[in-house]
């Protein structure tokens, strides 16, 4: 894309949101809240950072990788 398409897209995407209907916010902060709970609330609670919790240095994180996801050459 060129730099002229750039300030064209701000310019349909701000006229857009800022006619929309009452209606059309309203999904639109559903959304945002959908978004919020997926990425941030979830990743909280189900995906911990294992590594960071169960090894102490790079080395160790690094080897645990190694051993779990690269076959060694036979």
């Amino acid at each position: 894309m060129s730099k002229n398409v750039w300030p064209g897209l701000w310019r349909f995407y701000y006229d857009g949101f800022k006619n929309m209907s009452g209606w059309g916010k309203q999904v639109w902060l559903i959304i945002l809240i959908k978004l919020f709970i997926l990425f941030f609330v979830l990743r909280l609670f189900f995906f911990p950072n294992f590594l960071n919790t169960n090894f102490e240095t790079d080395e160790e994180r690094g080897n645990h990788v190694l051993e779990n996801l690269v076959e060694p050459i036979k």
